[in-house]
């Protein structure tokens, strides 16, 4: 499961921007989703993702290296910050926010479409949480197949070795060169998997969350 302290930001800032896109029946098409979940996807990039990520990323290839230099996970943030400043902690910026951006632009473009279809003309209609479960899921492959590209440039740009790396075009350009078009999609299957469920199992949570969110505030 994706972090917990990502997702109220991430969801919050897509509610925030969905509740002042949608027409005046209440309904939000799926051009619009897709750009909610763009905004959604960049803040959480920003705040969040970008520094835990870069960190992860780090402190993951120094512990394989033949010479540690981090004694654990706090010393290595330490030690992060200390040689190379809060900078050291947004390592591959570009490459996170267009990663996050698009997955969750194209998460919520596919479940905005899935649920408008469902419900056709009756915005009130009542989604079965399995059926979300799919949508969800659905959504998540989406994604996988849509920005795994993304994921890869965005792991070499946040590692130890960044530093080869000119820009993140520049990664782009030497794992096609270097290693060819199928190095851009490695670890793709076993990403899917994880994914669809993870991303099936936190839809349904939102979903129930705000439907039981409009009962107590009667927002509906």
């Amino acid at each position: 499961m994706e972090c917990c302290g990502r997702l109220p930001g991430r969801f919050g800032m897509f509610e925030f921007l969905s509740n002042r896109a949608k027409d005046e029946n209440g309904r939000l098409d799926s051009t619009r989703g897709m750009l909610c979940g763009l905004g959604a996807g960049v803040m959480e990039a920003m705040l969040v993702v970008c520094p835990m990520e870069t960190i992860k990323v780090k402190f993951i290839h120094d512990q394989s290296s033949a010479n540690p230099q981090y004694k654990g996970f706090f010393h290595g943030v330490r030690e992060i910050i200390r040689s190379q400043g809060l900078r050291g902690t947004y390592q591959g910026l570009t490459a996170t926010v267009l990663k996050q951006g698009s997955n969750q632009a194209i998460r919520f473009f596919v479940m905005t479409s899935l649920k408008n279809w469902y419900k056709g003309d009756d915005q009130n209609k009542t989604i079965n949480p399995i059926i979300t479960g799919v949508f969800g899921a659905t959504a998540g492959a989406a994604s996988v197949f849509g920005n795994t590209p993304l994921d890869v440039i965005k792991t070499r740009m946040q590692g130890l070795e960044a530093h080869k790396y000119k820009s993140t075009l520049d990664c782009a350009l030497k794992i096609f060169k270097y290693e060819g078009l199928a190095a851009f999609y490695k670890g793709t299957v076993p990403r899917l998997g994880r994914v669809c469920l993870d991303v099936a199992i936190v839809f349904i949570i939102y979903e129930e969350v705000v439907k039981a969110l409009n009962v107590v505030w009667k927002t509906e």
